[in-house]
């Protein structure tokens, strides 16, 4: 969706995290089936690797959000980095379950939860740094997923962001129109717009 202006910080972290999902979304469409479980390094995670890791991670966090601890005691996080998913439809699959259990979690949350205490590892955290802390976790994962995509998918990539050399474009763009809409911007020169269609929602950080 398009950006909203918001003082509730529940509804922008929603937000937010449902953009870095479409981010990782439209990363994992475009990668090589075979490359999802492509590592570049011994020491580096493949995509398929990355997903198992943050589904296991929303699972614990997310799941009785409100009334148990976010590291559950049935969780074995080491495992998170071996055997992924061999196939992308369970791939795909795992990525939805994680996000769904973390949307359920979100979703019925107001600001007036914000102070409440949970905790993490027994470490005490209001309800505000616990979803500050897995913003932060999730974005760091999805830029991974869509640096790996991006190398793996080499010249057929299209971007995510705003294309090279079309940043004052995009501006005016969005300064010619402040309500929501989608605005188109090629990343194919000198097609006038034979581009994904691209929304204000691209956050052109």
């Amino acid at each position: 969706m398009p950006h909203q202006f918001t003082t509730s910080y529940t509804k922008d972290a929603r937000d937010l995290l449902r953009y870095y999902k479409r981010l990782g979304d439209r990363a994992i469409e475009q990668c090589p089936d075979a490359n999802l479980f492509t590592t570049l390094d011994p020491e580096s995670n493949s995509i398929a690797i990355i997903v198992k890791h943050m589904s296991g991670n929303m699972r614990s966090r997310w799941t009785d959000f409100l009334t148990s601890d976010g590291e559950k005691p049935d969780r074995q996080r080491d495992t998170e980095f071996e055997t992924p998913p061999q196939t992308r439809s369970a791939l795909v699959s795992m990525w939805e379950a994680g996000w769904k259990i973390c949307f359920d979690a979100l979703d019925p949350l107001t600001d007036e939860d914000l102070s409440r205490t949970i905790t993490i590892r027994t470490e005490p955290h209001s309800v505000m740094q616990a979803i500050n802390r897995q913003v932060g976790h999730y974005a760091h994962h999805v830029g991974q997923i869509v640096f790996l995509a991006k190398h793996f998918a080499g010249d057929n990539w299209q971007t995510l962001s705003v294309p090279k050399k079309k940043s004052q474009d995009f501006n005016r763009r969005v300064a010619a129109d402040p309500g929501p809409k989608i605005v188109c911007v090629s990343f194919a020169s000198p097609s006038p717009c034979n581009s994904l269609p691209f929304s204000k929602d691209a956050h052109a950080f």
